[in-house]
């Protein structure tokens, strides 16, 4: 188990893009949240299994057609406990 802090800058306010998130790590079981900046960047917290987080981080850096990722950062955290979704703040 693992969580990541992860900054991701591009085409991601205004698109779905939290939305697209929540979908994505529900989907895979993961948990932590997602949340709009100030300064037009999203950020995020992620927890689950490094290789599930992998593929959710790989398929959020796909994007789709309305959402466009200029660079994704990713910083490993400490763990929440007693978390249990994944949350759009």
């Amino acid at each position: 188990m693992i969580r990541y802090y992860v900054l991701v800058e591009g085409r991601v306010q205004g698109v779905g893009f939290r939305y697209f998130c929540q979908m994505n790590a529900a989907n895979l079981k993961l948990t932590g949240w997602v949340r709009n900046m100030d300064n037009g960047m999203v950020e995020m917290e992620v927890q689950g299994d490094e290789k599930i987080i992998i593929k959710f981080i790989n398929t959020i850096n796909k994007g789709n057609f309305f959402i466009r990722i200029d660079s994704l950062s990713k910083k490993q955290i400490d763990l929440v406990s007693n978390e249990s979704k994944f949350k759009i703040k």
